[in-house]
């Protein structure tokens, strides 16, 4: 047995105990990651050397403390009132708070923009005496979907732009075409006109609250000043591997030192970092190694031959499979693991086939982001989601979330298919 099996087994195993126990995930990852360095399958060069994981893992960490404070800061809540007020009937109060929550999630983690935008769903389903378990879903799925629209817009987007060497801009135009935002917007565009059509019935009047009040505008300025700073970074392309992630840190601290200021407590500092994913940052830094050592061991080289070979060289062919099975394995299991292992196969894809990566990146992305909305357990803000209708005493059964999940994602999904092959395809 050489150690290329070795290593594709020890990876299948710690996929598999993954799946099998979720809630330790991170530890299972670090374990196998110290079983690669121990067996001499990946240098410690290879595993902690590489600036370009580090900066991802800052990135997270950077913009979750931020947007905890601008959370706690209660912006979102204001802009969502804002909105509610230009909107007649509930409706189109779910249609706006479903898009709105989608433009939140461009740039603030998934779950969080649930949780701030669904008491606003559930306050108005309590005024009117209506169930509010479609409201809650079509704002999980549509939080979702634009998670890959940014580079800060979700988790697999930073890894996205780390792999394909991808700054804030490039998501908009890349190599001279149209980036991937546009791919999720036309999906958007599309979802949204489903959400119109299942709540085509819900026409009560609503009138408008009182207006939620921000407690402090600064942490919202540091938001926009992090994503002005990753602008201004990508027009300079010969720039330390980890200055993004510097970026975000940076100003994460400075906004966590003026909280602590103004609330002359250092308990504000501790309740934001609190607030940092540290399960995900675990998880993903093992992550790091162990793609690392499967890929050093020739694994990953091996898989991507297997998919040219599937595909028999055909590149329209390889990328609807790369699509599809993305949207399939992402409708069942977490798709950050399943993004940091298929990066780098892409990769090593692309230079098996002699074709520009990029459309195989993106139609991964594309897949295995709005493939999550295909089932209740396929990403985190729909668990979020069910976990607060559930809290307030309402039942979501299966079929509640499948009959919008399923038209939802395939709206989402094909346009954008279409869109990628359409400018990236060779």
């Amino acid at each position: 047995m050489t150690t290329m099996h070795i290593a594709l087994i020890l990876f299948a195993v710690t996929y598999i105990l993954m799946l099998i126990f979720q809630k330790y995930r991170p530890i299972i990852a670090i374990v196998s990651a110290a079983i690669f360095l121990i067996t001499g399958m990946i240098s410690p060069v290879a595993a902690f050397g590489n600036a370009d994981n580090w900066n991802v893992l800052l990135m997270i960490a950077g913009t979750m403390g931020t947007v905890a404070l601008t959370i706690k800061s209660k912006m979102p809540a204001l802009l969502a009132d804002i909105l509610i007020e230009k909107t007649s009937t509930v409706k189109w109060a779910t249609v706006v708070l479903a898009l709105f929550a989608g433009i939140v999630s461009a740039f603030i983690d998934n779950v969080a923009t649930v949780l701030m935008i669904a008491p606003i769903a559930l306050a108005i389903a309590k005024k009117f005496n209506i169930n509010p378990v479609k409201m809650i879903i079509a704002i999980a799925v549509s939080s979702n979907l634009q998670g890959a629209a940014t580079l800060v817009g979700d988790t697999t987007s930073i890894m996205l732009g780390n792999a394909a060497s991808m700054d804030f801009l490039d998501f908009f135009v890349f190599k001279g075409r149209p980036g991937i935002f546009f791919s999720v917007e036309l999906g958007a565009l599309v979802s949204a006109l489903i959400i119109l059509v299942i709540f085509r019935k819900d026409n009560d009047r609503i009138t408008a609250s009182e207006r939620t009040k921000v407690e402090d505008y600064f942490p919202s300025a540091m938001l926009v000043l992090t994503v002005v700073l990753l602008i201004v970074a990508s027009v300079f392309p010969e720039k330390p591997a980890i200055t993004n992630g510097l970026i975000c840190v940076v100003i994460m601290i400075i906004a966590v030192i003026r909280d602590c200021i103004k609330e002359k407590s250092w308990k504000a500092c501790i309740d934001t970092f609190r607030e940092i994913d540290y399960q995900t940052i675990i998880l993903l830094f093992g992550l790091f190694i162990v793609v690392g050592g499967i890929e050093a061991q020739g694994v990953v080289k091996a898989i991507a031959e297997i998919f040219k070979k599937i595909g028999g060289g055909n590149v329209f062919l390889i990328y609807t499979i790369v699509v599809w099975m993305s949207v399939l394995f992402s409708a069942f299991i977490d798709n950050i693991p399943y993004v940091a292992t298929m990066l780098p196969v892409m990769t090593s894809l692309g230079a098996a086939m002699d074709i520009d990566p990029t459309l195989l990146y993106f139609g991964l992305l594309t897949g295995a982001t709005l493939g999550g909305n295909l089932t209740p357990i396929g990403a985190s803000a729909n668990i979020a989601g069910i976990g607060i209708l559930r809290k307030e005493g309402y039942e979501v059964r299966n079929s509640d979330f499948l009959k919008i999940g399923i038209p939802f994602t395939l709206a989402a999904v094909i346009p954008a298919y279409i869109f990628i092959w359409i400018f990236y395809g060779v």
